[in-house]
């Protein structure tokens, strides 16, 4: 290759030097415009789902409540203080509902119709100008103040040409209210020998006129390929009061009736422990919230399922709704959920539920932090549970994870933390098995024999390397002044290599005070083992330690929440809860008793 000569060599270097400053500026300036672009798409997304959530629901207390305007006798319909009177609820006497977090005043408003169609008062062509009654209901979203309003016309009996039989409207929405065209619509009556299948027009109804009387005697599907379906109920023992009974057809009268179909979708439950491993065989109970029946509510979606070996239970080509779950058995219980509480399952759409779960413990507290205007989960909250007669005072962090353990009865032997029951190893002067369970300095019955000891847990699994650690804390969280308890611990990516240490990161400190900060140097380590060390200065003060929790953040989080396991029973708790740009809140007294929830909202500065 020829060489250049220096005086180039020279020249050239200066310009590569030159260009590397201006590709560094040009550089930050891409990464700030794809940061931006990130974030208004996060932004643009989140927006749009909640959009989705709102026009689910709406749709949804439509369907309800229009349905039962026409099922009333025409003359009924009307509203408390309206024209025409009737027993519906108006402006001055809504109707509330909650769903899904958010409340709802719903309303009506009746007016009389004079349709063109047989002249009209002001023409002096129609002498019976109220030909039939506009019916609007308005729902009021109480956390917006929007007003959505639908109209739906209702037709008294009477129909002009048809004395001999009736008529039968059908109408086929979507999850948000617009029409379904080519729904396959089945009509049946077994008194009449009657099976007829018809389709729904690019309006997505059908009327069928002319068929006979029958009281609850018709039965009408709704089915579409790639769709849910729906259709009217029976009255029977085990459904006395259909929201939409089989329909009734009198002769001269239409009875109209809406069907709610959309596109399938599939939803995935996850059932994992606290390092985000697959847990299998967990019982789990999975409901929506639509209803068929009422006097008691009979729930459209309410089926129990088994996790398989993966800790999965995936359903295929189901409705759309708000799905809830409930464990079946008395192992485990549930520590956080993602997303927070339950699934609001959208059409045609593939969503994954997962399932954070822990040891079962005979007391326990989760609390959900929301944002008061959005129902939003809020992270890194800081909820503080006391109880001053059983001296405990607990701080945890929401949108973190908890590792605990109540229970040391098995013995050591144990390297990872399988058996909840067991460790990895201790000094031979520790006691487990006296009851009540802790973790003791071996005595006789009334004396120690051996004035300190040390016990090493088995390793815990959190599932990630980008893990931070947030705090530890024990209980119970004060001893007798000569009586000592403190703690070490020890991190790392290898799961081998073993270094206790303290607050300060050196071998030399110990965390002494329950709800310690976690130094900052174990973050991003997989692995960790604590190290509790006992001791007394009075053969006749044994220390007693009943729980070790420590807390952290990793993939497996849980947002908005916070779990406090193994806690006793008392009336007597407060909780303290505060968040930065959110107003504080304290909650006191609060009842515990078995596996609780509360939730607790927040209101901005």
């Amino acid at each position: 290759m020829t060489q250049l000569p220096k005086k180039y060599v020279s020249i050239f270097l200066k310009k590569t030097s030159g260009l590397t400053l201006i590709e560094s500026m040009i550089g930050i300036a891409i990464f700030t415009l794809l940061a931006s672009i990130v974030y208004q798409t996060f932004f643009t997304i989140s927006k749009q789902s909640a959009a989705n959530l709102e026009n689910t629901t709406l749709s949804y207390i439509a369907s309800q409540y229009l349905e039962y305007t026409r099922n009333l006798p025409y003359a009924s319909i009307g509203t408390i203080q309206g024209n025409p009177e009737g027993n519906l609820p108006d402006q001055n006497n809504p109707s509330i509902q909650t769903i899904s977090g958010r409340t709802y005043n719903i309303y009506y408003e009746v007016t009389y119709i004079d349709d063109p169609a047989d002249g009209t008062i002001l023409l002096g062509t129609d002498l019976a100008p109220n030909d039939y009654k506009q019916v609007k209901l308005k729902v009021v979203n109480n956390t917006t103040s929007k007003v959505t309003t639908f109209i739906t016309n209702v037709v008294q009996s009477g129909l002009e040409n048809l004395t001999n039989g009736g008529a039968l409207s059908i109408s086929v929405i979507d999850a948000v209210g617009q029409p379904v065209p080519n729904a396959t619509i089945r009509i049946t009556n077994a008194t009449e020998n009657m099976d007829l299948t018809r389709l729904s027009n690019s309006s997505g109804k059908w009327i069928e006129v002319g068929i006979p009387n029958g009281s609850n005697s018709y039965h009408i599907e709704v089915t579409k390929t790639g769709y849910s379906s729906d259709k009217t109920y029976p009255i029977t023992l085990a459904n006395p009061n259909p929201v939409k009974p089989d329909a009734t057809i009198s002769n001269g009268q239409i009875t109209a009736i809406t069907f709610a179909i959309d596109k399938v979708s599939n939803l995935t439950f996850n059932t994992i422990d606290q390092s985000c491993a697959g847990i299998p065989n967990v019982g789990l109970g999975i409901r929506g919230e639509k209803i068929i029946g009422t006097n008691p509510n009979i729930l459209k979606f309410d089926n129990s399922y088994t996790s398989n070996s993966s800790g999965q239970i995936a359903l295929s080509n189901i409705e759309w709704d708000n799905y809830t779950t409930a464990l079946a058995g008395n192992s485990y219980m549930i520590y956080g959920s993602s997303p927070i509480q339950e699934t609001n399952l959208f059409p045609n759409t593939n969503q994954t539920f997962n399932l954070i779960l822990g040891a079962k413990t005979a007391n326990s507290l989760l609390v959900l932090v929301k944002d008061g205007l959005t129902g939003n989960p809020i992270e890194g909250a800081s909820v503080e549970l006391q109880n001053g007669d059983l001296g405990i005072d607990e701080t945890r962090i929401t949108g973190g994870s908890l590792w605990s353990q109540q229970y040391w009865d098995s013995g050591p032997g144990q390297d990872s933390w399988l058996n909840i029951h067991k460790y990895f190893t201790d000094d031979g002067n520790i006691n487990t098995t006296d009851i009540p369970l802790a973790i003791r300095l071996t005595n006789n019955g009334s004396q120690v024999l051996a004035t300190s000891g040390y016990l090493v847990s088995s390793t815990f699994d959190t599932g990630s390397t980008g893990t931070t650690y947030t705090t530890i804390n024990w209980q119970p969280t004060s001893q007798d002044p000569e009586a000592i308890v403190k703690f070490q611990i020890a991190t790392n990516n290898d799961n081998t290599t073993w270094n206790f240490v303290g607050p300060d990161g050196t071998s030399g400190s110990y965390y002494t005070t329950p709800n310690a900060s976690i130094d900052i140097h174990h973050n991003n380590q997989r692995y960790i083992r604590y190290k509790a060390f006992i001791s007394t200065t009075n053969i006749n003060k044994n220390p007693v330690l009943t729980s070790v929790g420590i807390n952290y953040i990793s993939g497996c989080f849980t947002p908005g929440q916070v779990i406090f396991p193994g806690i006793s029973e008392s009336e007597e708790y407060s909780i303290t809860v505060s968040a930065n740009g959110y107003q504080g809140k304290t909650i006191s007294p609060i009842s515990i008793e078995n596996y609780q929830t509360i939730e607790i909202t927040l209101d901005l500065l």
